[in-house]
Formats: C-alpha cells, sequence, structure tokens
C-alpha cells in the first residue's frame, strides 16, 4: 500500500528547529562529567583456529552521563600492549558493549597465553564540536589460547632394543616413550601404547614400560621384533610406530666363553694363541678381582714333557757337561749291550725308558765307570716311581762281588723316602764320618716323572728335584769300611748280593736276569732313564736347569701397550701360568695372548691336555661368582718326517801297498749326507677351486743335527791282529763329535750337523797289515737323528784288494786294467760307473769275470764298428747305381761274416754301450787273445753276476745279436 509522504514543513518550523539544535549541543559539552567504566580484569579464551575472544565478564563499558547522547555514547576501546594480536571493537554505542578479536591466527605451540591492558572512550564533544571524549582507567585482559590437536604423537627412537634372560619374568625389559608437540595437557600427554604385533609373550601398560606375560626360552626364539604404537589423551594414534627388538640371552652361567677346547698345533709354526677370542661371563657381578690358572699336562709325554730325545751323554755334553759323564742306562749297541735285556717303551719319538719290574736288573762292566769318594761326583737320573711298598728299592748300588756284601755306595728310596749312602774307603782314621742322607720327598711316590740330580761332595750332599734343591732332613754317620781287596759289583735296579739272608732286608729272587746272574736283592721296581754319574766334577744350577727345561710349554707375550694391570707368574717348567687382574676387560686380552710353543724341529705327536681354572673374588673379598673349570686340549700334529740319504762311492779297488800303508785306504771319501722332507702342496690360482686337480707333492731339503753314525763291518769281524778301522782323532775333536772302536767297527756319537758328520767320516780309513790273503772287504754305514727317531739308508761299500804280479808273471799276462770305481746303483747295471783312482802299470784286475767281460765287450764294439763301416760302403755304393727317386736298400755284404743269435744281451744293451765302448777303444788300450771257452765262462758268470743285483733284464725278453767271428782274421 503506498504511503502518503509527509507535508513539507513552513519556514518558520525551520528556524525553530535550528535554533533548539544549537542550544541542545552546548548543553551536551556541558552534561559529559563521566568517564567511562571498565571492569578491572578480564579472562579471555581463543581457539587456535578461530579470532573471536570470548571474555568472562563481558566486555561492556558504562558512563553515568547516559542516557544523554554523545556524552554517554561509547566510541571505542583502546588496548596498549607490546606486539599484541588482538584488538577492541564497539558493538553498541549507547549500551558500551564491546568485542576483543585476534588481528592474526594463533598457535598455542608458540605462545599459550597473552596478558594486555584495555581502556574504553566515551563520545563526548567538546563546545565547538569537536570530539572530546573521556577516557575509563585501564583494564587487564588475560586471554589463553586454547589447543587444537593438530600433532599426532611421535617416538623418541625408531628402533629400541632389549635383552632378555630365558626363565625370568622381570618387572620390565625396557620403557619406550612418545611425545607429543601440541601444548595443552590434553593433547599432549601421552594416554595410552599399544603392541600391534600380535600372539607375542609380552604387554605394554600406559608409561611405556614392556615386560614379557611368560617365561621366555632361549631355544624356542632367539629374537622378538615388536611393533608398538601410542595415542595422546585426543585419541589420535601415531603417525609412525616404533620397532623392538628383544634378544632372548641363555641362562647367564659365569665361566669362560668363546674359544675351542682342541686346537691343533703345527710343528715349526712358533706360537699358537690358545684362547684368542676367549670371553669370561661373570653375570654382572660387582668384581673385585679375578685369577685364572692355565695348566698344560704333558706328563704322559716322553719323560713328564716333550724334550729332545738325545742319549743323556749328548744332552750333558749339548747343556756343558760333557767331561767325565758315564752312562749307566745306554741304548744297546754293539759295544754297549748291559742294557739288551730290559724292556724299553720301544718308541723312538720320545726318550728310550728302561722298566723295572721287581724281577730285572742289570750288572754295570767295570771299567764305566770309577766313583772316589774323596772326591766330588754328580749322580744324574729320571725316574717315575710309585708307591709300591715298605721295602728298601736300590735304583744304583755298588757292593762288594764275594765274601762280606757290603755296600760301597747306593742310592735307593724307601716309601717316599730318597736315601743316598755312600761309605768312606779304609783310612787311618776311626773316626765317624756322614753316610747316610735321607729326604722325604712326594715325588718320590707320586707315580709322575721327576728329574733328580745329586751333587756329592762330602760332607755336603744337595739333591735337586726338577731343578729345585733340597737340603737332607736326616744325616747318619758310620765308620769307614774295613780294609779288604775285595772287587765291587755296580748294578742298577737292585743290589749285588752273593750270600742271601745276611745283611738285607728282602731275600734274592731267583729270576732270570739281564747279565745272567740270580745274586741279586732290593730290586727296583718303576722307570728309570738317563741315569748317569759325571765323575771329579759337580754339575751347576745352570746345567741341571738346562737338563731339566722342557722344549714346550706355555707363553704369554703381552703387548706394550697393554696388560700393566695383570700380573703374571709361571713356573719354572712352564707348564702353569697364573693371570691376576681387577680388571675383567684387561684379564681377557692378556688372555687373548696365551700360547702354546714347541721349539723342538721334531717334536712328540700327540695330545696335551689343558684346564682352565678361575677365581672371581667381589667387592666384600669374598668369592661371589663360581667358575667351573674347563677342559681342552692341544694336538701336536705328526711332524714331516726327514729322510736321511747317505749317498757316494760304493765299490772302488786298491792296491795291496796302500791297505798296508801308514795311511790306509779311505772308505768314505765322496760321502755326503743330506736330508729331505716330502710336501704337499696345494695347486694356486684357479686351479685351486677346481676339485679334479690333485695335490703335487715336493721334496724339500733341509738341515738338521745328527747324533749317530755307526759303521759296520760285513762278514767276519775285524782282527786287531792284521787290521783296523783308523780316524784322526786331533782332527775330529773341533766338531764335538766322540768316536769309539770295536772289532765291530766304529761308532761316532755327538750331536751335530751333518756337514760335521760328513768330514769325521771322511776321515775314516781302512788299514791291513796282512792284505795277501784278502780279496774284498765290506762296510755298512747307517746313520741316525734322536736316538734313532730318524734312520738313513744302509750305505754300504766294497773295497777289493789288488794284488801286485812277479815279473815272470807280467810276461804273461796281458797289460794291467786300471782300477774301478763303482758309484751308487742305477737302474741298470754297468761298467760304466768304474774308474781308476791310482793306475798300476802291473796290476792285474782280481776279478776273472770282470776282464773277461771287459775284453769281450771291447771285442764285440769293434765288430760293430767294423760291420757299420762296412755297411755304411755298401750303401753309398747302391746309391749311386739307383735312381734319385727310389728308396735306398742297406746290402750286408756277409762274404766273410756270420749273424747268430746271443740269447745274452739285448740290443739296446749293445747301443747303449757303443759310445763308451768306443771311447775306450779310442784309448789305445790293447786287449789279449781270449779262448772260446773262456768266453763262454766270461759270459756264464756275467749272467750270475747280472741275477744277483738283478740290475739287467732276463735275456729271454729279446733277441740279441752276435757276431760269429770264428771266418775274420785279426
Amino acid at each position: 500500500m503506498l504511503r502518503r509522504p509527509a507535508p513539507a514543513p513552513a519556514p518558520a518550523a525551520w528556524l525553530l528547529l535550528a535554533a533548539l539544535l544549537s542550544d541542545c549541543g552546548v548543553w551536551a559539552a556541558r552534561a559529559n562529567k563521566h568517564k567511562p567504566w571498565l571492569e578491572p580484569t578480564y579472562h579471555g579464551l581463543v581457539t587456535e583456529n578461530d579470532n573471536t575472544v570470548l571474555l568472562d565478564p563481558p566486555l561492556i563499558a558504562l558512563d553515568k552521563d547516559a542516557p544523554l547522547r554523545f556524552a554517554g555514547e561509547i566510541c571505542g576501546f583502546k588496548i596498549h600492549g607490546q606486539d599484541v594480536p588482538f584488538d577492541a571493537v564497539v558493538v553498541d554505542k549507547s549500551t558500551g558493549e564491546g568485542l576483543i578479536r585476534s588481528k592474526e591466527k594463533l598457535d598455542c605451540e608458540l605462545q599459550k597465553d597473552y596478558t594486555f591492558t584495555i581502556q574504553a572512550y566515551d563520545c563526548g564533544r567538546a563546545p565547538d564540536g569537536s570530539a572530546s571524549p573521556k577516557k575509563s582507567h585501564k583494564a587487564t585482559v588475560h586471554i589463553q589460547v586454547n589447543d587444537v590437536n593438530e600433532y599426532a604423537p611421535v617416538f623418541k627412537e625408531k628402533t629400541y632394543q632389549a635383552s632378555a634372560v630365558e626363565g625370568r619374568r622381570p618387572e620390565s625389559i625396557l620403557r619406550v616413550e612418545a611425545v607429543d608437540a601440541d601444548c595443552s595437557p590434553q593433547f599432549s600427554q601421552i594416554c595410552s601404547y599399544e603392541i600391534v604385533t600380535p600372539d607375542v609373550p609380552f604387554t605394554v601398560d600406559k608409561d611405556g614400560y614392556i615386560k614379557n606375560t611368560e617365561k621366555l626360552s632361549y631355544g624356542k626364539e632367539h629374537q622378538y621384533k615388536l611393533t608398538v604404537t601410542a595415542y595422546d589423551c585426543g585419541k589420535k594414534r601415531a603417525t609412525e610406530d616404533a620397532l623392538v627388538k628383544i634378544s632372548i640371552k641363555p641362562t647367564c652361567t659365569p665361566g669362560w666363553q668363546g674359544w675351542n677346547s682342541r686346537v691343533e698345533y703345527e710343528p715349526g709354526t712358533g706360537a699358537l694363541a690358545l684362547f684368542p677370542s676367549a670371553r669370561l661371563e661373570t653375570c654382572d657381578g660387582p668384581v673385585a678381582s679375578v685369577q685364572v690358572t692355565v695348566e698344560l699336562e704333558t706328563s704322559h709325554i716322553g719323560k713328564g714333557c716333550d724334550r729332545d730325545t738325545y742319549s743323556e751323554k749328548s744332552l750333558h755334553r749339548l747343556c756343558g757337561a760333557a767331561s767325565g759323564t758315564a752312562e749307566l742306562l745306554p741304548a744297546p749297541s754293539g759295544s754297549l749291550n748291559w742294557t739288551a735285556g730290559l724292556p724299553t717303551d720301544n718308541g723312538h719319538d720320545s726318550d728310550q725308558v728302561f722298566e723295572f719290574n721287581g724281577t730285572q736288573a742289570v750288572r754295570v762292566p767295570d771299567g764305566v765307570v770309577s766313583v772316589n769318594p774323596k772326591e766330588p761326583f754328580t749322580v744324574s737320573l729320571w725316574m717315575r716311581h710309585g708307591p709300591f711298598g715298605r721295602r728298601k728299592e736300590a735304583i744304583l748300588c755298588s757292593s762288594d762281588r764275594t765274601d762280606r756284601n757290603r755296600h760301597h755306595y747306593s742310592l735307593f728310596v724307601h716309601g717316599c723316602r730318597f736315601i743316598f749312602l755312600l761309605r768312606q774307603e779304609p783310612s787311618g782314621e776311626k773316626k765317624f764320618k756322614p753316610a747316610e742322607f735321607h729326604w722325604k720327598l712326594a715325588q718320590v711316590c707320586d707315580e709322575e716323572w721327576h728329574h733328580y740330580v745329586l751333587n756329592v761332595d762330602v760332607p755336603r750332599v744337595t739333591l735337586y728335584v726338577d731343578g729345585v734343591s733340597h737340603q737332607p732332613f736326616s744325616v747318619t754317620e758310620d765308620y769307614p769300611l774295613h780294609p779288604a781287596r775285595i772287587e765291587t759289583q755296580l748294578v742298577v735296579g737292585a743290589c749285588w748280593q752273593e750270600h742271601s739272608g745276611s745283611d738285607n732286608e728282602t731275600e734274592p729272587v731267583p729270576v732270570a736276569l739281564a747279565g745272567g746272574d740270580l745274586h741279586m736283592t732290593q730290586f727296583f721296581r718303576g722307570d728309570l732313564a738317563g741315569l748317569t754319574i759325571r765323575s771329579g766334577k759337580l754339575t751347576d744350577k745352570k746345567v741341571i736347569d738346562c737338563l731339566y727345561t722342557c722344549k714346550e710349554g706355555l707363553d704369554l707375550q703381552v703387548p706394550e701397550d697393554g696388560g700393566r694391570g695383570v700380573k703374571v707368574q709361571a713356573n719354572p717348567g712352564r707348564s702353569v701360568l697364573t693371570l691376576e687382574a681387577e680388571d675383567v676387560g684387561e684379564l681377557e686380552a692378556a688372555m687373548q695372548h696365551v700360547a702354546y710353543l714347541n721349539s723342538r724341529q721334531f717334536p712328540t705327536p700327540g695330545v696335551r691336555r689343558l684346564r682352565l681354572t678361575s677365581t672371581v673374588r667381589c667387592l666384600n673379598e669374598a668369592a661371589c661368582a663360581l667358575i667351573p673349570p674347563v677342559d681342552g686340549s692341544v694336538v701336536v700334529l705328526q711332524p714331516e718326517e726327514p729322510k736321511i740319504s747317505l749317498s757316494g762311492v760304493h765299490h772302488f779297488a786298491r792296491a795291496a801297498s796302500e791297505f798296508e800303508s801308514s795311511e790306509g785306504v779311505f772308505l768314505f771319501p765322496e760321502l755326503r749326507i743330506i736330508s729331505t722332507i716330502t710336501r704337499e702342496v696345494e695347486p694356486t690360482g684357479e686351479g685351486g677351486e677346481d676339485p679334479t686337480v690333485q695335490e703335487s707333492v715336493v721334496s724339500e731339503e733341509i738341515v738338521h743335527d745328527l747324533d749317530t753314525c755307526e759303521v759296520t763291518v760285513e762278514g767276519e769281524e775285524l782282527s786287531p791282529e792284521q787290521e783296523g778301522l783308523e780316524v784322526d782323532l786331533a782332527r775330529v775333536q773341533h766338531t764335538g763329535i766322540e768316536v769309539s772302536r770295536s772289532h765291530l767297527g766304529v761308532v761316532f756319537t755327538g750331536v751335530d750337523t751333518m756337514a760335521s758328520y760328513e768330514e769325521a767320516l771322511h776321515l775314516l780309513r781302512y788299514r791291513n797289515w796282512n792284505s795277501r790273503s784278502l780279496l774284498d772287504r765290506k762296510f755298512k754305514l747307517v746313520c741316525s737323528e734322536l736316538n734313532g727317531r730318524y734312520i738313513s739308508n744302509e750305505f754300504q761299500v766294497e773295497v777289493n784288494v789288488i794284488h801286485t804280479a812277479s815279473p815272470m808273471e807280467q810276461a804273461s799276462h796281458m797289460a794291467a786294467q786300471p782300477q774301478f770305481l763303482h758309484p751308487e746303483p742305477r737302474a741298470f747295471a754297468d761298467l760304466s760307473g768304474h774308474s781308476l783312482a791310482n793306475p798300476h802299470p802291473f796290476a792285474v784286475v782280481p776279478s776273472t769275470a770282470t776282464v773277461v767281460i771287459v775284453v769281450c765287450v771291447s771285442f764285440l764294439v769293434f765288430m760293430i764298428v767294423l760291420g757299420v763301416f762296412r755297411i755304411r760302403a755298401a750303401h753309398q755304393h747302391s746309391v749311386r747305381d739307383q735312381d734319385a727317386g727310389k728308396e735306398s736298400e742297406m746290402d750286408w755284404d756277409d762274404s766273410a761274416l756270420t749273424i747268430t743269435v746271443n740269447p745274452m744281451e739285448t740290443y739296446e744293451d749293445q747301443h747303449s754301450e757303443e759310445e763308451e765302448e768306443e771311447e775306450e777303444s779310442e784309448d789305445g788300450e790293447e786287449e789279449d787273445d781270449v779262448t772260446s771257452a773262456e768266453s763262454e765262462s766270461s759270459e756264464e758268470e756275467e749272467v750270475e753276476e747280472e741275477g744277483e743285483h738283478g740290475d739287467r733284464p732276463p735275456a729271454n725278453k729279446q733277441q740279441q745279436l752276435e757276431w760269429d767271428d770264428s771266418t775274420l782274421s785279426y
């Protein structure tokens, strides 16, 4: 509906309205008497993603001038503060209502709350109409920014690792932890964790602690992998889960770990680390110190450990005590045979040990050793004895051979006592003197090998057992012996007693003794080795230690930059090593350098037992963790055995005058001694991985010592009245080799190099003062190392005697043939190895077969040369008559020749001997005529000789050619 417009006012009305308005403005200026009023404090909340602030109480400015226009109205609010991201606006001027809002997007994570002041002003005007507002006081506004759950939980680590011991259920194994970047407690706190991986025996609580829900088993699972997530209190899940690895450890058992119970040692490789990766598990105990003892058990090897197995006399010489040493238990040989009836270990890998079972003993021949009680002497031996009984057991005894049975000196055991008896020889003074010395030792009856050295220098007697000196605990005195002209008998393993039941505790046992006698008593039961007496001198401590020291043992080589906190102790034999340290790590590092070392070139193979005992002490000085002992073994592999080879001239002849001369004939002028070992070399390069490629075997020459070379005569023994073997001792002394001669030959003994033995054997010569009846002599040489452990080949030498013919005989015989040298055997026997050493113009070869063979062969060669010459002449003549394109043929001119088959010689042998025999024929050697009967007999002897040596093939394998020279003239 349309409304009618109001009528326009009259001009007079307009004038009246203007006057009223001007009056009201003046009144309004006069009426603005009061300032606006605000609450003193306001609290507000604003959300991160909103800009409106909710205030408590609401923002309302009051003015007492209301309801007057302008003076009672609120025109605005002013905020005071630096960088305040808020502003205030008036919603209603008449009511004074206002609003605070943010000017920009707020971030709670950067700033959670704001504080500033606000002031209100009214719309008051001045009389001239300009604005003249009044301001309220400043009110404080606190605004808190409300958080929005915009961030998800994040784990501090992506992967967590821990270990758990099987069979246990601890309160917790490990803790996972996540954080939230939100600013409010509601959204920044992690309210729960969860294991995402199903079917695992673990759980996690709200604080992130993980524990197992059942007992774990290392055999069932070595390691578990879990996925864990987190939730904040706003139920927001972590964007990335965490991985948890829990390793299951076996039940902690204190002890050594990470070492092999079996270690193989290859000879010649030096020190071998026994525990290169050993680690001691103490189960996290409060360790104060650790002590470890490593024991190497070698009692079953040789005489307690691996030592050089030379003869005891050679060992004394090597240790510096060679002079005056006599062996009472030598290895049986041609001249030293009184121990041949005793049972031994029959082994060459270790020392020769003699067994005494209580029924056997040996008599030492007269002259082997002489003991003077007034002079110092030393008794040395190895003994293994057990608790066999309460009777006296004589080790060594020198007593009257007849009548009185007095003991001059003896060494015996009685239970666990070691007793030495020494009676002084008759003298003018009848005074008591020390005669019997007693030692009580556990080593005597522990059934183990021990080394005993008795230094006797009356009245002082010192006993060394395994290098440690012991003084006698009891000494008994006695009168000197009464004068008597009775010879003494030295016995090992018992005492000689002609009449039983007089002064001894035991009756003689009627058994077959080594030596062939029944007059024995006080038999020893046990094992003996290396029994020697050194007259006139005492053995010093350095020599004793040298005799006892093992060639194998434990070794510790701690690096210079470590091992300072480790105390190390070792026994003299290096079989026991003790280490102690406060720090377990330092002890483990030292243990990793403990090694086994065997310095022998050819060690004794076998197993050496190894034992580790440990003691751990805690901070309270009491033993805490019990470390069980650990047993292992060191296996010494079989060394590569050397092959000792003797080579030289096997057969030669000399004039009889040389045998009868003062120098004689040298038996081994060109002897050479070498030693080789055989090694298997693995293929290298591409062939090393091919299983079809076989290992190659190479022979390598090595250098080592020898201790014996024995030259024996074959056939009849040497007759001292007309022949003998001699050596220039003055030239041999500097080598340290001793020479002993007998009717069987010569024995060279002593540890020395192969070159020294070569030099000594080069000096050996054979002499014969009556060589007229001698045609030949044969000798055999054998060398050995380590008391017979390695033996050479048998090197045989045959010496022929060339007898001088009388002048009448010279005219009727052929010219003298040269002397021949016979080298080593070859694959076939021939005469090319013979050579003349000292030609004699009228010497006759003693072997008829040799002369006939030489003559026949020379004649055969001559006929072959003649036949070849005639064949070549005929061949050239026929070639000239034939065309150039035709093949030439051989035409034998047999008008004067007859060819027959000789079954005694092959065609190949004729060719092999052709060149050698041509040289002999060219030298102008003249051969006498030989009858057909002599030729036939020589051929028969040659066949017999070939059958004996086996060097030539049988005659029936291939036909041979023989020249029929019946129609030839020459």
